[in-house]
């Protein structure tokens, strides 16, 4: 098997621990040479705790703390910029609750051989959700059609926090300037990369709702994504 380039996967963590330890070994099991970064929100459930077990057994598990829950888009920026000054050239996010099957991992990295970006996509062709009720199908497939027809993105899973990103993308792009926090960072980190020329493409992924624990996305949430859509489309048509 080739080398990969120096890999980082960043996992964004608030009351993960039936998840975490599990999803970790299974992550490192892939036999990638993948480093993971835990960024876990002073989770009360001692999700915290369990990371910082996780790093003292193996060195390429790394943790941050933060003080409270400040949001998954805080988090993935908190994490791209460990990423960069620790000297990653391929860098993934994805969620903690086994949602994002560490299976795919491979796939996402495979197309970083040839694309900027890459998305674990539910919407194309092979992808797909499990467990999913109507009204939160009903949620996610509307918010990427309004990102695609409103924003003007070109892909087809637009919220998708499955991704991979080469380490050019974080060094073009100023991950500073994002003003969204919660899940709509997702869709300004994908316009930002549109805007810039990016070489974007998908893979399909099964994505399977979480057996343990709770989403972590509300009505606020929500509320939130409308409005980061209506500032991106006068950015878009300024």
């Amino acid at each position: 098997m080739a080398i990969r380039p120096k890999t980082i996967v960043i996992i964004p963590t608030y009351n993960e621990r039936e998840n975490i330890e599990a999803l970790t070994q299974q992550v490192l099991s892939l036999g990638e040479e993948l480093h993971i970064l835990i960024i876990d929100d002073n989770s009360p459930d001692g999700t915290g705790e369990i990371g910082s077990r996780l790093t003292a057994n193996h060195p390429q598990v790394h943790i941050i703390h933060r003080e409270t829950k400040l949001g998954l888009g805080t988090a993935y920026i908190e994490g791209f910029r460990f990423a960069l000054k620790n000297g990653f050239q391929y860098i993934v996010t994805m969620d903690a609750d086994f949602s994002h099957d560490p299976e795919h991992l491979p796939q996402i990295l495979n197309g970083l051989e040839r694309y900027h970006v890459v998305i674990g996509s539910r919407y194309i062709p092979g992808g797909r959700t499990v467990n999913w009720d109507l009204i939160r199908r009903l949620i996610s497939k509307g918010g990427n059609i309004v990102a695609r027809y409103v924003v003007r993105l070109k892909s087809h899973d637009c919220t998708s926090g499955y991704r991979g990103y080469q380490r050019k993308v974080l060094e073009k792009i100023d991950i500073g300037s994002i003003k969204s926090s919660g899940y709509s960072f997702l869709v300004e980190m994908l316009f930002l990369c549109q805007q810039n020329g990016l070489l974007i493409t998908e893979t399909p992924i099964v994505f399977v709702d979480r057996k343990y624990g709770y989403s972590k996305i509300s009505k606020a949430e929500i509320y939130k994504a409308f409005f980061t859509l209506l500032r991106l489309f006068f950015l878009a048509f300024r």
